[in-house]
């Protein structure tokens, strides 16, 4: 999908997104309808369409988008239903000239459902399904699997589930349960080239428990514990043997892994309108169907500061550290080792000021930091670059303009993976 903000997204003693003012975020909608309409067409230019580095690959191109949403919002007296589909067609130019297929189609489908079991008991529930290419949207807001753009329908699935329980005044407990499935439709790869299937379709299970206090009135302190195992479940080929070492031929389940993680947080309201969260500690790793049995122990780390500073304008700023998947393998053939994954630190900032009651300018960036784990790449890293801006004026509730411009730069540890992309676009939206 040609999203031209970066969406972030921040798990912070919950889940919480940011989302550039245009795009559709998982939460409950602010409206009191209990269903709306709304489309989008943009007018485009991508200067490197196909993210590919500086020379004759890189490719240029006019295009339109055309998105159109429904949303569905059902309050009861003790649950609150939404569901929010999105679709996306985008039409380049410059493939209908090179007789490529010049049309791109992307879903986004939310759900979510919260209810109040007790005065004192809540629960949540809360699914987002997309299917597309853009490295934004597959990401989920975390580091991505791939910074590339990546052709196909390509589907990722995350649903979550919380239970929050106030057993005193004083002490309540989180528990949480987060599933995500990830599947890539390039497949049919071979050790020595494996396939995007092959490098990261997989099933990742996240269960945690959060212990909290109320030490003052604006102030919980927490401790927590979190539980995940990654299975990759494409059974193909990833790496060739290392005869002289005995290792034999790699498969994707080599790279299946879980982790502990421990870790203590707060959260703190310096003012009604400036609030603090964190939560840091240590996560340790064990990628049990490697052969060299690699165990390791990482930082984890995820943290915010959000300032309300007027109507309708906020800022936030953010840090998240923890472990993703990477679509790199660079077998080390010295000692056997592949790439298993990557150690990340993901820093961004976000702002949405209202310069009119009409008028609303948001900016959003981000540097995502990523050290790669195993391989010929062992402690090597990249670094993408994002920024975003958008200027949306509304002639009334019903209509509205946008222009805005998104700049990303990756810079890698791996030969040809470099580039630089410009888009720029305008467009005007309807809503009913």
């Amino acid at each position: 999908m040609k999203k031209f903000f970066v969406s972030i997204g921040l798990a912070a003693a919950g889940t919480a997104s940011l989302q550039a003012a245009y795009a559709p975020g998982l939460g409950p909608m602010e409206t009191t309808k209990l269903w709306s309409l709304s489309a989008t067409l943009r007018g485009f230019y991508d200067d490197n369409y196909n993210t590919a580095p500086d020379g004759p690959d890189k490719q240029g191109s006019y295009g339109f988008e055309f998105s159109p949403s429904f949303s569905l919002n059902v309050p009861l007296q003790q649950t609150e239903i939404g569901l929010r589909y999105t679709y996306g067609l985008y039409y380049y130019q410059e493939r209908q000239e090179k007789d490529e297929t010049p049309v791109d189609q992307s879903h986004e489908l939310d759900l979510w459902v919260d209810h109040a079991f007790t005065e004192r008991v809540q629960g949540s529930f809360m699914d987002s399904f997309v299917i597309g290419q853009e490295p934004e949207l597959l990401s989920q807001g975390e580091a991505p699997d791939d910074p590339d753009r990546v052709e196909g329908n390509n589907i990722v699935n995350t649903g979550t589930f919380t239970l929050h329980n106030d057993w005193t005044r004083l002490f309540s407990t989180d528990l949480g349960f987060k599933n995500g499935f990830y599947d890539y439709e390039n497949h049919g790869g071979s050790a020595g080239d494996p396939s995007l299937a092959g490098l990261l379709n997989r099933v990742e299970d996240t269960a945690w428990l959060n212990l909290n206090w109320q030490v003052r009135p604006e102030t919980v302190a927490l401790i927590g514990f979190q539980y995940e195992q990654i299975n990759y479940i494409w059974d193909e080929p990833i790496a060739p043997a290392v005869i002289p070492l005995h290792i034999p031929e790699r498969f994707s389940s080599d790279r299946d892994n879980r982790s502990y993680t421990g870790y203590v947080g707060v959260q703190h309201n310096f003012l009604p309108n400036l609030t603090f969260a964190a939560n840091v500690g240590i996560e340790y790793n064990e990628d049990y169907n490697d052969p060299l049995d690699t165990i390791s122990l990482s930082p984890y780390a995820v943290a915010s500061l959000t300032y309300t500073y007027a109507p309708g304008s906020y800022a936030q700023i953010g840090v998240n550290h923890m472990r993703n998947a990477t679509d790199q393998i660079d077998l080390n053939t010295s000692n056997g080792s592949i790439a298993l994954d990557q150690e990340s630190s993901l820093v961004f900032a976000n702002i949405n000021h209202e310069l009119t009651s009409k008028l609303l300018a948001t900016a959003i960036g981000q540097v995502a930091y990523s050290t790669y784990n195993g391989g010929t790449i062992d402690g090597q890293s990249d670094t993408l670059y994002s920024f975003g801006l958008n200027l949306n004026y509304s002639f009334n509730p019903h209509f509205s303009t946008e222009v805005g411009y998104n700049f990303d730069r990756l810079e890698s540890a791996v030969a040809t993976q470099d580039y630089t992309r410009n888009r720029v676009y305008v467009g005007v939206s309807a809503a009913y």
